[in-house]
């Protein structure tokens, strides 16, 4: 797996266990909203809820979260033209404040195609 991606997933994985062990209700309900909303089921298909999260993550400036959703997409086995397009929106409505989390997106996304 890239760095870029084993880093991140590392990173977020103790630091989600570090926070979740606080048990804190507030938090852990919080963490339950944000896993459930991108469930299966509903109007939307999964595909296009994390393609939603995409955008709003970029258009918000929130690389973290642009890389949550670059890798969730990646799972789901969206095509990078669905990506690229999702990004291109991003920055049309963020404006071109979101370009510095659009070439974080581009080599993120790169990276997760080149794993092995």
């Amino acid at each position: 797996m890239s760095d870029i991606v084993s880093e991140f997933n590392a990173y977020r994985s103790k630091m989600n266990e570090a926070i979740l062990a606080d048990n804190n209700k507030i938090i852990k309900r919080i963490f339950n909203l944000d896993t459930n909303a991108f469930n299966e089921g509903g109007a939307l298909d999964k595909r296009t809820k994390e393609l939603l999260g995409l955008v709003a993550s970029t258009v918000l400036r929130c690389d973290d979260c642009v890389r949550y959703h670059l890798e969730a997409c990646h799972k789901l086995g969206l095509t990078k033209e669905e990506v690229v397009e999702s990004l291109g929106i991003a920055t049309l409505i963020g404006g071109t404040i979101v370009i510095p989390h659009l070439r974080r997106a581009y080599e993120f996304w790169d990276a997760l195609e080149n794993q092995r």
